[in-house]
């Protein structure tokens, strides 16, 4: 039986507090903060966010070093990145994401490969900066036709003080002035990995656009130059948005990370508009670019059929007639498409409840995609999102959505435990508990091996990738916990 809205809110409210009873008064106390249920009127989510976890409660979040080499430059694919520190940093981040690129690895692109400077225990005592030099001229000989290099440091480089800033400016000046940038993002910094990303957006203001400083543009300006921004091409994700933005008539000269390269960086100064998709990632960079070359920023949303056709729209609101024609174009020209999309899915999905887990911006933007297929989501929340994030989640959630901040192990299991979702989307180290639990699953950090799921094209996928997870008949082989006893 359906409830009502004021049901769904005492509900809700009381799976929180089941949840923290189990907490002693403390730490209850403390997690109280991080919970709570939408009011449909309020300016924000009620939660507190972007506070360093409590110690022992199982948290999902990663580290500062996760932020900047497996989000922000890992992705650049021209550049060698350096995992400055024992092995275990680097190989845990190897290949993690599937950040899709054009090129040949190994030669002049080198995403999925993995560099590491080994720490050992002779190089916590007498430190790695000879270490780091030299392994500086070895990916010169080796990988001659890499135009850049980036170090990033691990835990134990900010605890021995190495000089990373020193070596890079050195083998800069050996190498003709070639782009070798440091990155101070050990682990313990900050309380998430969102602090990598900003620290990462930092080292890309410092040693590119400021080092660069009025380089002329390696190609013809035109009104039309728009950047990618914050789009890490999981499965082909900026591909699938680029084909829009070029059909309504823009020219992208720069997509970073995703398939971006060092060139692109230099070139996004040059742009007369940043378009925004991760806006916990890469906002800063955006900030700074504003002010200092005077290039706004617009966010954009290319999540379902309803939030592209808005995105173009809005983007093509800072340019003239052709450019809004151009996006009415394409709109009218994929419609059908995703008419039929919906009409084969959405009998199969309508009705059907979701709740999510996830980083970056997909707890809030891919919820008008679960809403285009008649889905519903009934609980929301981010790993490392800050206040704003919470602000702009409000335009997306409805009113008595169960809210939940860094939500520890044990809370999401009781909380799709009493819920009972048809499907929960979040992380890889969520997904076995709840496949095990009953319950269909969907890991919305890497699209589960799928996508892209942005754009036109990735609405395809994602509806199908949908009512794959929900309606396996594999599922009437197993019983969630709720069922037991029936």
């Amino acid at each position: 039986m359906d409830l009502t809205l004021d049901e769904v809110k005492a509900r809700n409210a009381e799976v929180i507090s089941e949840a923290l009873s189990v907490y002693p008064d403390k730490t209850a106390k403390k997690r109280a903060k991080h919970l709570n249920v939408y009011e449909g009127d309020k300016p924000d989510c009620g939660v507190k966010s972007n506070i360093k976890s409590v110690p022992g409660v199982m948290t999902i979040r990663g580290c500062a070093y996760a932020g900047s080499k497996g989000v922000v430059w890992g992705p650049i694919k021209d550049m060698v990145h350096i995992s400055h520190g024992p092995v275990g940093c680097g190989q845990y981040s190897w290949a993690a994401r599937r950040n899709y690129y054009i090129g040949v690895t190994g030669v002049d692109t080198f995403v999925t490969m993995q560099f590491t400077s080994d720490f050992q225990e002779k190089d916590i005592v007498f430190g790695g900066d000879k270490k780091l030099d030299k392994i500086v001229d070895e990916i010169q000989k080796l990988f001659p036709l890499n135009h850049g290099i980036t170090i990033q440091s691990e835990c134990p480089i900010g605890l021995i003080g190495d000089d990373i800033e020193a070596v890079a400016k050195k083998k800069s000046k050996e190498y003709d002035g070639k782009t070798i940038v440091p990155v101070r993002c050990e682990g313990f910094r900050g309380v998430s990995q969102s602090l990598g990303h900003h620290i990462a957006n930092d080292a890309v203001r410092d040693w590119v656009f400021e080092k660069g400083g009025d380089k002329p543009p390696l190609f013809e300006s035109t009104p039309y130059d728009v950047a990618i921004i914050g789009d890490y091409n999981i499965g082909g994700d900026a591909w699938s948005s680029r084909i829009l933005l070029e059909e309504m008539g823009l020219r992208v000269v720069a997509q970073w990370s995703g398939d971006g390269s060092l060139a692109e960086l230099e070139n996004t100064p040059k742009a007369k508009l940043n378009i925004l998709h991760c806006y916990r990632s890469m906002n800063y960079i955006s900030r700074y670019m504003e002010e200092k070359f005077g290039i706004p920023w617009v966010e954009y949303n290319f999540f379902g059929p309803s939030k592209v056709a808005e995105s173009l729209r809005t983007i093509a609101s800072h340019f003239d007639d052709r450019i809004k024609e151009g996006a009415e174009r394409v709109i009218a020209k994929y419609q059908p498409l995703m008419d039929a999309v919906i009409a084969k899915y959405k009998p199969r999905l309508e009705g059907k409840k979701v709740m999510l887990y996830v980083g970056g911006l997909r707890p809030r933007h891919v919820i008008g995609a679960y809403e285009d297929l008649g889905m519903e989501v009934i609980g929301t929340g981010y790993e490392f999102g800050h206040n704003d994030d919470y602000q702009r989640t409000t335009h997306y959630v409805k009113d008595g959505t169960l809210i939940y901040d860094d939500v520890t192990g044990y809370e999401f299991e009781k909380f799709v435990d009493r819920l009972q979702p048809d499907l929960v989307g979040s992380g890889i180290k969520e997904k076995y508990v709840f496949q095990k639990m009953g319950v269909p699953f969907r890991q919305m950090h890497s699209w589960d091996y799928s996508g892209p799921y942005h754009g036109y094209d990735g609405f395809a996928i994602f509806a199908r990738d949908m009512d794959m997870a929900i309606n396996n008949p594999v599922w009437g082989l197993t019983r969630a916990p709720w069922s037991a006893g029936q």
